[in-house]
């Protein structure tokens, strides 16, 4: 390959630099560029895809709402993974192709060197010029510079000479001392990709063979051993590579028997002396040191004249012809032979540092992106996992949630059923004990005892503190009739209630499902309100003789016709005898109306009318029963009825008194109790009504916090899938991406490391 200068004089423009610009396209030496752009490309990818994946993982590690799907072993393991991607993509991103040139003094390494790079960089010439190792790269400005070691200074540098000048100005350097010269790429076009060339001392100048080795060789891709074709090889190179491929597995060397002009003054032995220099070098890459079969040892030695290249090409480069000035004979074979060098240099170093460079992070790749899809793997299987538990979950509440509604709706209707039935129970029994209650109230008011007194004042406590014994004793009589047998069929309502709700309830709430409902003895409340009743209550406790006109007619038809009776008397015996009673304010009743209670107080009233119209009347009645039975007997009868009325009057004393006011309050009492008998049980059915009702509502209250809890959960687990789904999504993705990218590596494998194979 030849490579042509022509960037280092920007003026020459045209055909010539897209011909040239063609040749460097061309150059084996791409080959590494493109490989090291597309595996910086690819781990600059993992590296998005590693931090993408850490913080997927860290968010979903720290998702508290879901089960977990990560482990904190896997949060630390990728996000250890992205200092580690990054270190190598920084390394990646320094790596380039370097060669060693190595040789005695004067061997004309630097030379070489100068005619790779179509230029003089490195100070050349007879004796030790080179005193330190230099590293030759490129630089992006537009300025050659030096820097050295332990020094960030820019020594700026424009000629061969300032450059050999600065190198033996610094009293610091020593052989074992590293500079780098920094060459502008748009000067030399080898250096545009990515190529190192380090050039040493004379290996005969020092013994600290192995720091050289230790310090400069071991990231070398290529060696160059640069002999003197006018001499064998010496011992002293021998060891230096013999250390190099101890410490190297099978490292690249190439051996440039240099200066081979000199030979074109002997023609007649350039034979015979090549090919012992051939089988010397042969010899020394296969059987010393094992680095090359015999049948490509041939492509790993070269006879060349650097010297005679780099004036070519300088002269080339100047615009004046190749093979012009004073050459010797064979220069075109000489000249084809350090192109056909660089051209094998080109393809084994670029081939070999890919294979160096890139093969062990490309492994490492592969590993990473292999454990990413394996995590990424079992998060989106422990994500499907989880969401099909959580489907089941949510089918199994709302299943519950249903049958809970279903049942609820039976269960009330039930209940209600229930409590009609109690209720009327309730109403009847209560009915029926008040009913037996008044018939026996005669003896409730005996049983009260309290100093008696006519006057108003007395008889007004009198009848506050009966009214009192009245509403406690009903009170009383009435719950040991009725209490017990009440109670206790709300209480089994009550727990029938709670046994066919328990079922509803989730299994750790069913024991506590009766605590909420009260536990002491339910109390009916009768309100009878006796006082109030019995208000209007007014007492006749005046004396009335039993035998006297007045108590006979009350005897006789009861004490309310009599008292309409007596009435009716007296009205009689106030209006005048021709006028006929005509009511105004009532209908006339119909004939055959008239019961016979009303036909006897027609009668008594009438006959009262008659005896006493005129007291004629009476005397003609009283001669008649006196000429019918005499007048002892008359006057015996009389005795007798004076002698009752005489005992009546001194037995009328306030115990007597006492007794006519119980009896008159009994009565009483007893149809104003008559009257509330039917409010009394509904009254009373109301309250286990009340009661039943409320234990129900409690229960449905209990019930519907489960329905609550359960449409909670529902709508959780609605989120909690929606959740895994995005989480499912998202691992699949990654998985896949972690496909992807090691499907790239293995195209990189393929298309780079496997042909460098």
């Amino acid at each position: 390959m030849s490579l042509m200068f022509s960037r280092s004089h920007p003026v020459v423009i045209g055909k010539k630099d897209k011909r040239l610009m063609a040749e460097v396209n061309a150059s084996p030496l791409k080959h590494f560029v493109t490989a090291k752009k597309k595996i910086n490309g690819i781990f600059d990818q993992l590296a998005s895809y590693i931090k993408e994946s850490a913080t997927f993982l860290k968010e979903t590690y720290q998702d508290g709402e879901l089960d977990p799907i990560t482990t904190e072993e896997q949060v630390l393991e990728v996000t250890g993974y992205l200092s580690k991607v990054g270190g190598i993509s920084e390394v990646l991103a320094r790596r380039h192709m370097k060669v060693a040139f190595f040789g005695r003094t004067s061997n004309g390494k630097s030379t070489v060197i100068n005619a790779m790079l179509w230029d003089k960089v490195l100070p050349s010439g007879i004796g030790h010029t080179t005193n330190c190792f230099l590293r030759v790269e490129g630089s992006d400005g537009n300025e050659a510079y030096l820097l050295t070691d332990g020094s960030e200074e820019k020594r700026n540098i424009k000629t061969v000479n300032h450059l050999a000048h600065a190198l033996h100005q610094d009293d610091q350097l020593t052989v074992g001392s590293l500079v780098s010269v920094m060459w502008p790429k748009m000067k030399c076009a080898l250096l545009r990709d990515d190529l190192v060339l380090v050039d040493s001392p004379g290996i005969d100048v020092t013994t600290e063979l192995d720091s050289w080795i230790d310090k400069f060789c071991l990231d070398a891709d290529v060696f160059v051993l640069v002999a003197n074709s006018e001499s064998t090889l010496m011992q002293t190179e021998k060891q230096f590579f013999h250390k190099v491929n101890e410490r190297l597995s099978q490292p690249n060397i190439f051996i440039l028997n240099n200066r081979w002009d000199a030979s074109a003054s002997e023609p007649e032995y350039m034979d015979e002396v090549r090919r012992q220099h051939m089988d010397r070098c042969t010899s020394f890459l296969v059987d010393e040191l094992g680095v090359v079969d015999r049948a490509r040892a041939t492509d790993r030695i070269f006879f060349v004249s650097a010297k005679e290249v780099l004036n070519a090409r300088i002269q080339k480069a100047q615009g004046m012809p190749e093979g012009g000035g004073a050459l010797a004979e064979g220069f075109q074979a000489r000249m084809f032979e350090f192109q056909n060098f660089e051209r094998r240099f080109e393809e084994c170093i670029s081939q070999s540092a890919v294979k160096t460079k890139f093969e062990q992070h490309t492994v490492r790749a592969k590993q990473i992106s292999d454990t990413l899809r394996r995590i990424m793997g079992a998060v989106h299987v422990s994500a499907t996992e989880q969401r099909v538990h959580c489907l089941n979950q949510r089918e199994e509440r709302m299943d519950r949630l249903e049958f809970i509604e279903n049942q609820l709706d039976l269960l009330t209707q039930d209940c209600k059923s229930k409590i009609k039935q109690i209720t009327e129970e309730v109403e009847r029994q209560v009915s029926n004990a008040m009913a037996e209650e008044i018939r026996q109230l005669s003896m409730l008011v005996d049983d009260f005892h309290l100093d008696f007194h006519p006057s108003q004042v007395v008889l007004k406590v009198y009848k506050s503190e009966l009214h009192k014994h009245l509403e406690e004793g009903l009170g009383r009589n009435m719950s040991e009739r009725c209490s017990v047998t009440i109670t206790s069929s709300l209480q089994k309502t009550q727990q029938e209630m709670i046994d066919s709700l328990q079922p509803l309830l989730p299994p750790a709430e069913r024991g506590r499902v009766d605590l909420p409902i009260p536990r002491q003895c339910f109390s009916l409340s009768y309100d009878l309100n006796c006082d109030r009743l019995c208000t209007d209550f007014q007492e006749d406790v005046e004396f009335h003789f039993s035998l006297g006109w007045t108590m006979l007619v009350s005897r006789f038809l009861g004490p309310k016709n009599g008292r309409r009776a007596l009435a009716g008397c007296s009205d009689q015996v106030t209006r005048q005898m021709p006028i006929t009673p005509v009511s105004t304010s009532l209908p006339p009743l119909p004939q055959g109306s008239m019961t016979q209670e009303e036909l006897m107080v027609s009668m008594v009233t009438g006959l009262a009318s008659l005896t006493s119209r005129t007291s004629m009347g009476i005397i003609v009645v009283g001669g008649v029963v006196w000429k019918a039975v005499g007048w002892r007997l008359i006057a015996l009868t009389v005795g007798m009825y004076g002698l009752l009325y005489v005992y009546e009057r001194l037995t009328w004393t306030n115990r007597a008194k006492e007794r006519t006011f119980k009896r008159q309050f009994v009565d009483y009492a007893a149809e104003k109790l008559q009257l509330i008998v039917s409010y009394t049980g509904s009254n009373c059915s109301h309250q286990v009504q009340q009661e039943l009702a409320g234990t129900f509502a409690q229960l449905c209250q209990q019930v519907d916090v489960t329905r609550q809890s359960l449409d909670v959960e529902i709508k959780d687990l609605n989120k909690k899938i929606e959740q895994l789904d995005s989480l499912q999504s998202k691992a699949k993705l990654l998985r896949n991406k972690a496909g992807w990218l090691d499907s790239e590596l293995n195209m990189f494998t393929q298309q780079y490391l496997q042909q460098s194979s």
